[in-house]
């Protein structure tokens, strides 16, 4: 039996408040496969934001072990942590964060310059990304001249030029129309019919519905794992 991609165990985050404590994940155990299709969902102040923030290594855990791709990242150093982040993880946000006077192109190949690859391989890969979510005819467009969909489609494109384990999506279509988010979407389901791992944190059940298994958080709990499909 193949090890999962992400193993979390009784992952734990505290956070202090002046004098007070506040427990915000209390002992989440969780184990995710690679190839799988996952959608995190639950209320505001259910910790869905803080375990995705540690399973993305933008924060670590008051306690407990969380291992990717046999890696124990629990215990790492800040500079660890933003390695892995390079290599392992593809992020896509609510708001893009693109930098607004800068072409896609240039956009989707800066994961590779923190990563050492020349100009040369950061180009030939940006464009074959670019390409992959449908933008072809817009790589020298600065990021200010696109669309929200269109915007949307060079993070995606961002978060996959480093090949990596994990594409990790924060409320992907948060800020787009309907018919753009079916577009967004829809383009989800290609990433992971690619191979990818896909981990979508979301408070729409339409969207959830999309991935094949739902982790359901409440007070800093899984409070029902089901897969859908």
């Amino acid at each position: 039996m193949a090890e999962p991609l992400i193993k979390i165990t009784n992952i734990k985050r505290n956070f202090e408040l002046g004098n007070e404590t506040i427990y915000v994940l209390k002992g989440i155990d969780l184990e995710i496969n690679k190839g799988e299709y996952v959608a995190l969902m639950g209320p505001s102040g259910s910790g869905k934001s803080t375990l995705m923030n540690i399973l993305g290594c933008l924060d670590t855990p008051t306690s407990g072990d969380y291992i990717l791709n046999n890696k124990d990242v629990s215990k790492m150093l800040d500079d660890e942590l933003a390695d892995i982040r390079n290599k392992e993880i593809g992020f896509v946000f609510q708001t893009f964060n693109l930098m607004p006077r800068t072409s896609a192109l240039d956009n989707v190949a800066l994961p590779m310059v923190y990563a050492g690859y020349s100009k040369t391989d950061r180009n030939v890969r940006a464009t074959e990304v670019l390409s992959q979510v449908g933008l072809a005819d817009r790589m020298d467009h600065k990021s200010n001249e696109l669309s929200g969909g269109q915007r949307q489609r060079v993070a995606i494109a961002r978060a996959l030029v480093n090949r990596p384990s994990i594409i990790l999506a924060d409320e992907p279509t948060g800020n787009l129309d309907s018919k753009t988010s079916v577009e967004i979407m829809n383009l989800f389901n290609d990433i992971h019919a690619n191979g990818n791992t896909v981990i979508l944190v979301t408070h729409e059940e339409d969207i959830a519905a999309y991935a094949h298994r739902i982790i359901r958080l409440r007070d800093g709990m899984v409070e029902k794992d089901e897969k859908i499909k």
